[in-house]
């Protein structure tokens, strides 16, 4: 299978020379879901926009699709189009991503953007609206909208776009636990359409579910761990280490627990109690 993303000793720094990203190296193959996973502040976000072209590495190199992705790369017309055309990108905030009148107009927007025929344009925003449940919410500014159904018009006016890649920041941030089931099955049916899917997340639970793989990224902004959910969650002292979970200690009686919790909105169900 081709590579999606392939990148290269990949770094990135802050102008007051703060690391975000150090010596990443990482290949992400066509059709697979991964989850980059990390506590607050490791670079997940920066990564994610990274392979949306974004922003770009202070160092190491960034290729898409088999061609160099750059500021410069970007600056060609064509080139640009077709990268949009195939990666959707969907933010950790709704509201930064959510600025039409209505929510008909955000799920038009990218395909009006790529020029596709009005016909086109209407039977792709009429199919998403149908497939996300949000059919009751187009005619609906997006402030008036909670932050579940927010979550739901920004994912489906990325869709409507039919990227090839899909990239969500936090997906589950937010949501209410009838959201997050929402979503996770959204991703099952995407993992099925064979779309390659990227998430940045510090929801274990989540990640355990839905991904192929896991990158696990650590507070030094290197990657740690790449694997499958199985082997990457079963490594206690690792998720410990980088912040992921954390333990607490109580007695009964004369005997010590030990328990280990995750961070995200779900504990995944590998993290045992310990004694």
């Amino acid at each position: 299978m081709s590579a999606a993303f392939v990148l290269e000793r990949v770094g990135y720094e802050y102008r007051s020379g703060a690391p975000t990203l150090t010596a990443i190296d990482l290949v992400i193959d066509g059709g697979q879901h991964v989850a980059i996973v990390g506590a607050n502040g490791t670079g997940k976000s920066t990564l994610l926009k990274m392979l949306d072209g974004l922003v770009f590495p202070t160092s190491g190199t960034v290729t898409a699709f088999g061609a160099p992705l750059s500021e410069d790369a970007l600056e060609d017309p064509a080139f640009r189009r077709e990268f949009r055309a195939r990666v959707g990108f969907v933010f950790q905030e709704a509201d930064v991503q959510l600025f039409c009148s209505d929510a008909l107009d955000e799920l038009a927007f990218g395909p009006l953007q790529l020029g596709l025929p009005r016909e086109e344009v209407e039977r792709r925003v009429h199919q998403v609206a149908g497939q996300l449940r949000v059919e009751k919410l187009l005619d609906r500014p997006p402030y008036t909208l909670s932050g579940g159904e927010k979550k739901r018009v920004a994912i489906a006016s990325v869709l409507t776009m039919q990227p090839h890649v899909l990239l969500l920041d936090e997906p589950t941030n937010a949501l209410d636990p009838r959201s997050q089931v929402w979503l996770l099955d959204v991703l099952e049916e995407w993992k099925l359409e064979g779309r390659t899917v990227v998430m940045a997340t510090h929801d274990l639970s989540a990640a355990a579910e839905s991904a192929d793989r896991i990158v696990v990224l650590s507070e030094d902004h290197t990657i740690v761990a790449d694997g499958t959910p199985e082997t990457v969650l079963a490594q206690r002292d690792l998720l410990l280490s980088v912040n992921l979970i954390h333990e607490h200690t109580h007695r009964h009686a004369s005997t010590a627990h030990r328990h280990a919790h995750a961070h995200g909105p779900g504990q995944d169900p590998n993290l045992t109690h310990g004694h």
